[in-house]
């Protein structure tokens, strides 16, 4: 049976380990000032009591993640809410699948969802390619995530997957706490939602019994995060055609850093959690005899359209579907003055892009497949 410590390294700090990196985060002056950013009102001092007050990791979230989230929920967005129903509260952890909108909310509004709902939080998978900095790495740590190691050659990668779906397993079936993870590397620029296969087969490393039986341990659920306004799209419009320029394109640090402080901070109107049923009952249903690669490609599509069925669809959506065919099919949908309203949104974000050979028509088809793309989803499904 596998132990804590065999995942030292990447798994979430424990309760003990929480005082030494309190002090850590505490000296570090990168770490001061986003203190005072975020929490202006508040002397620095207050800030560090508070912090050596808290001797669990749950205690910490509720300290600071929480009211930090419950005020950009307030500030940047029209309301969250969710429904959470398709799933019986408490009858067993779940591992949360769902598309990927923003890179660090995704799973801030789950938690504040849960700390709600069920007085817990989920362990969050996150990229080591966005731990920047160290101390980065120490707070998302403290914040109950777990490192999913993204560099290294195709050995490092395969021991790293191996120990992931290890300590994947372990949280759900051992510690006995909800996880979250992303459908896909990456947050989906287009709004395709489509899960990854090499994600399901690293999360079938783990565990024991049959392929099916590893599976169906972790309880996956697929859960729809529906935005009404993405604050970053026009960056996501602005990386299609840089990276259609330019082959040889990739995003710094500084730019992680910027989609990072504009999905936090950015306007995104109405949000929306809703769960689909936990997908054991489909993976049930699937033939003792399917081969594995028939076995991971429906489980891929099962999950896909969970998500497309259960996504919130807003105006936008459908007047962007209309925009981009050059139609008036979706009318029904929404009224001429919203459809104002998000063709001077689009052209205001569109605004925002300041690149060489700036390409309109190619930007502005990009941020409308953005909004469209979930209702061909769902339209589809109908």
């Amino acid at each position: 049976m596998a132990d804590i410590n065999d995942f030292n390294g990447i798994r979430p700090l424990e309760p003990s380990e929480l005082p030494a990196a309190y002090e850590e985060l505490l000296a570090n002056p990168s770490f001061q000032k986003v203190v005072a950013y975020v929490f202006p009102q508040i002397p620095f001092e207050g800030v560090a009591a508070t912090m050596r007050q808290c001797k669990t990791n749950l205690e910490f979230q509720a300290a600071f993640c929480k009211p930090f989230l419950e005020g950009i929920v307030k500030k940047c967005s029209k309301g969250l809410s969710s429904d959470f129903s398709a799933n019986p509260e408490g009858k067993y952890n779940l591992t949360y699948i769902s598309n990927h909108r923003d890179i660090v909310l995704d799973s801030g509004f789950l938690d504040l969802l849960l700390l709600e709902k069920t007085h817990n939080t989920v362990e969050i998978a996150i990229g080591d390619n966005l731990l920047i900095y160290p101390w980065i790495k120490t707070l998302v740590r403290i914040n109950r995530s777990f490192i999913v190691t993204r560099t290294g050659g195709l050995k490092e990668i395969l021991t790293a997957s191996t120990r992931l779906s290890n300590y994947i397993h372990f949280a759900i079936n051992e510690k006995n706490t909800p996880v979250w993870i992303a459908q896909r590397e990456g947050r989906s620029k287009d709004s395709m939602d489509e899960t990854q296969e090499s994600l399901l087969k690293m999360l079938s490393i783990g565990g024991e019994g049959s392929l099916k039986e590893r599976i169906r341990s972790l309880n996956l659920t697929p859960l729809a995060i529906s935005y009404q306004y993405d604050p970053c799209d026009w960056l996501k419009a602005q990386e299609y055609q840089l990276k259609r320029d330019n082959a040889d394109y990739r995003k710094t640090p500084a730019d992680d850093l910027q989609n990072m402080q504009t999905g936090i901070f950015g306007y995104k109107g109405f949000i929306h959690y809703q769960t689909a049923p936990c997908i054991n009952d489909f993976v049930d249903s699937l033939p003792d005899d399917i081969s594995k690669t028939d076995f991971f490609s429906r489980i891929a599509k099962h999950i896909d359209q969970s998500i497309y069925k259960n996504y919130r669809l807003y105006p936008n959506n459908y007047i962007a579907l209309d925009l981009l065919h050059h139609t008036n099919e979706m009318e029904a949908h929404y009224s001429k003055e919203e459809k104002k309203q998000f063709e001077e949104y689009l052209n205001m974000q569109h605004a925002k892009i300041r690149i060489e050979n700036k390409d309109d028509d190619f930007l502005w088809a990009k941020m409308l497949e953005m909004y469209a793309n979930p209702a061909i989803h769902q339209l589809e499904l109908s």
